[in-house]
This record gives C-alpha cells, sequence and structure tokens, in this order.
C-alpha cells in the first residue's frame, strides 16, 4: 500500500513538473442591433489566452486584458467590464448610445483587435497586439503594441529594464535611427519633418522581441505624422547583445 501511495505521488510530482506554459486562442464578437446597410459597427477580439501553470497565466492574462480594455473601452464605468465578452458589449452599447444621441449621423464604429505571441525564449514573452479602431472622423487608427513578459514569472518587463544601460543604447539606436531616415548628424532629430517631443531623440514606447531581431517600432503620430506613417529599426540580436538585460 505504501508503495502504490508513494507511485501515485511521484506520478503527481511528474505530471506537474511536466505542465508549461501554454497559449490558446479565443474570439470574442459583437456588433450592433440597430439596423444598417453598410459600414454595421462591430468589434472583433482574437486574443492568445495563457494557460497552464496559473500564477504566471493569471499575470499575464490580466496584463493583456487591461491593455486591451484601454484601447477599445469608452464608459465610465469600468468595474462591470472584466472580462472580453462584457468589453466587446460596452463598445457596442457606446456606439449605440451615441446613435441614440445623433441619430442622422450614419458612421460606423469598428475595432479589431488581433494579438498574438510573437516571440518566446527562456527568458522573455513577447504578446503583439494589432488594434484597428474608428469611431468617426476622416480615418481610424491603427497601431502595434508590444507586452513584453518575463517568461519565467509571468510578470511585465519594462522598456526602461529591458537595458543595462539605456543611455548608452538610445545613443547607439538614434545614430542608426539618423542614417536610416538620411537625417545629418549635426542636424536637430525633427530637421526633415519628424515629431519627436521637444526636437530630442526617444526610444519608442513599443519595443519588439521577433524571429529576426531587436524591433524598434514607432507607431503613427508618435514620432512622425499620421500622413507619414510609422517608424521603425531592427537590431540583430548579435548587434545588440551587449544591451540588452533578456535575450
Amino acid at each position: 500500500m505504501k508503495n502504490y501511495i508513494f507511485t501515485i505521488f511521484l506520478c503527481l510530482i511528474f505530471t506537474s513538473c511536466k505542465k508549461e506554459l501554454s497559449f490558446e486562442n479565443e474570439t470574442f464578437e459583437e456588433k450592433s442591433t440597430i439596423p444598417c446597410k453598410n459600414d454595421c459597427p462591430n468589434i472583433t477580439i482574437e486574443v492568445p489566452v495563457a494557460k497552464n501553470i496559473k500564477v504566471i497565466s493569471d499575470s499575464i492574462n490580466k496584463k493583456v486584458f487591461a491593455v486591451i480594455k484601454e484601447i477599445v473601452f469608452f464608459e465610465e464605468d469600468s468595474v462591470k467590464v472584466d472580462d472580453y465578452e462584457s468589453l466587446a458589449k460596452s463598445f457596442i452599447a457606446s456606439y449605440e448610445e451615441m446613435h441614440q444621441k445623433f441619430p442622422e449621423d450614419t458612421f460606423g464604429w469598428e475595432a479589431k483587435i488581433i494579438a498574438n505571441v510573437e516571440f518566446q525564449s527562456d527568458q522573455v514573452l513577447n504578446l503583439k497586439i494589432d488594434h484597428y479602431t474608428f469611431t468617426g472622423g476622416a480615418h481610424g487608427y491603427q497601431g502595434y503594441r508590444s507586452l513584453l513578459f518575463n517568461r519565467k514569472t509571468g510578470k511585465t518587463i519594462f522598456n526602461n529594464h529591458l537595458f543595462k544601460n539605456e543611455k548608452e543604447f538610445k545613443a547607439f539606436a538614434e545614430k542608426s535611427f539618423r542614417s536610416k531616415y538620411n537625417i545629418p548628424e549635426s542636424a536637430n532629430i525633427n530637421a526633415t519633418g519628424l515629431m519627436f517631443e521637444n526636437d530630442k531623440f526617444q526610444l519608442p514606447q513599443n519595443i519588439f522581441y521577433t524571429s529576426q531581431g531587436l524591433l524598434l517600432y514607432y507607431n503613427s503620430y508618435e514620432a512622425a505624422s499620421y500622413a507619414d506613417g510609422p517608424k521603425e529599426l531592427i537590431f540583430p540580436y548579435e548587434e545588440v547583445k551587449q544591451y540588452l538585460n533578456f535575450q
């Protein structure tokens, strides 16, 4: 009997040790019930949900949800919106409330959020959120968000923790940025029409680990106008590994 219990105990340990962080894609969709002929208001959210290791999964899933909620949530009371289904419903509800106030406006709201696992290593997990929203105006807004996590703990890795010396890396990146976008070393960074705040080069809000290398991605309006579009730089890991805390 003792041997039997010991065997079961070993099996449980072995099974738990074999558990690895995994992701399962889930899709959430919602449409307005107000009759429409075209450009009907809708929202689609496709997101990888972390599974298996509860503490790590919960940390990742909460962060991903918080960021997506930040992108598409328009109501005042956020307490009742605590999952993707209610978030999608709230987006449509916001449109329908607006439609009641301004029924003559026929434009349709739209939101499309597609998240995916961009990169994984022993140390780093990088989720990429491709988001598009349109809530009226001349055009919608499309952009990318990078969510970096410590793969062993599930905790967020913030940009200022990525580098051993952020100042040194920023100086290195600026030289490459000037070279790619033909900005003379002696000229101000905005000399060719860019829009860096205070006319000083800055690292982007979104930095990605990719299979090709470290990607610095500036969304529209971050470093240039909407018409000029996003700007980006990619560095092979061999070129920047001396600056990185995580690889």
